[in-house]
């Protein structure tokens, strides 16, 4: 059985803003360019930042979960999100790809082995890079856990909606009546349309039900910011171009390539109201992995900026930092 661990949130910080100290651009092939950066200590542990979406990108928020005079912290927009270019591609954008993607940028920085965090989708891609490159990780630390089954991806087009029915209503209604039989599909006709007014509306409309649903309390920032086009075309595009193709992975994929993993140490952290990616999948996963630790937010949703999921994500780096608990 899964070590689970239910508790309140409490207020705790994050670490104080930084800048990067290093910055570039990855030309990884003839179409995809990506943005990466470091901060922190230059000397410092390895960490990898795996962004949310897919097509979510990176915020400055994100530098923030790691003491800067320990970590080497690693950042970087994966292919068609935020600083790459160019924005919402969905042509050669796949998870190998994304993989290979990761192993290019942690080579070209001179990294041995690092520490991988990421949720959302960045926790599906951790697992991904980290059952193919087992070697190169020393550890896990995973949020609001996403296997992209075609359960899961049918609960994002539907079972939402029994939590947030004024946000799905909106959903559905930016597609006819009639095509909403196959709502991924009619989506896809809309976010993948040369009528790139037609596009922009889809891709607004899918991110906004996304950031509507993303927190326990619904916050008018944050579905804000996600009916941004900045955040909108990465989101709404490439979320339904993975959905459309189950995220470039067998069936049970990531579930039975645990053996792969299981050696290595794993928090994993999720909220126990979290609508977008639900907690059965986070048990379910732990149950495959019992050496990891599940820690579920008594109080908390899907988004890491939830002060209960901001809290154990930050101790979770601090016990990496201090590597505690891990007998």
């Amino acid at each position: 059985m899964p070590h689970t661990i239910a508790e309140s949130s409490q207020d705790a910080p994050l670490f104080p803003p930084i800048e990067p100290y290093r910055s570039g651009m990855l030309a990884v092939d003839a179409i995809h360019t990506l943005y990466w950066e470091e901060c922190g200590n230059p000397q410092g542990e390895p960490v990898l930042f795996l962004h949310g979406g897919p097509g979510g990108g990176i915020s400055p928020k994100h530098r923030r979960f790691f003491d800067p005079s320990h970590y080497r912290i690693v950042l970087f927009d994966q292919r068609g999100a935020g600083r790459s270019t160019p924005l919402g591609e969905v042509r050669d954008n796949t998870t190998p790809l994304l993989v290979e993607d990761i192993e290019r940028l942690r080579v070209m920085l001179g990294i041995e082995r690092w520490l991988i965090f990421g949720g959302s989708w960045g926790s599906t891609l951790a697992l991904a890079y980290g059952q193919a490159h087992p070697q190169r990780c020393s550890g896990f630390i995973l949020r609001g856990i996403f296997l992209c089954s075609a359960a899961e991806i049918d609960w994002f087009m539907h079972g939402m909606g029994l939590f947030f029915p004024e946000a799905h209503a909106a959903f559905i209604g930016a597609v006819p009546e009639e095509e909403r039989d196959d709502l991924l599909g009619a989506y896809a006709r809309r976010l993948f349309s040369e009528d790139i007014a037609q596009s922009r509306a889809a891709a607004r409309a899918w991110s906004i039900y996304e950031g509507s649903c993303a927190r326990l309390l619904p916050d008018a920032e944050t579905i804000a910011d996600f009916g941004s086009d900045a955040v909108a075309i990465g989101i709404g595009r490439l979320e339904a171009h993975y959905f459309l193709h189950g995220g470039f992975l067998a069936s049970g994929a990531l579930l039975q390539g645990v053996d792969r993993i299981r050696h290595l140490p794993a928090i994993i952290v999720q909220g126990r109201y979290d609508v977008v990616c639900p907690p059965a999948t986070a048990y379910k996963l732990a149950r495959s992995w019992p050496q990891a630790r599940l820690r579920v937010i008594a109080d908390a949703g899907h988004s890491a900026s939830e002060p209960g999921i901001m809290a154990a994500l930050v101790e979770a780096t601090e016990a990496f930092r201090m590597r505690r608990g891990f007998d």
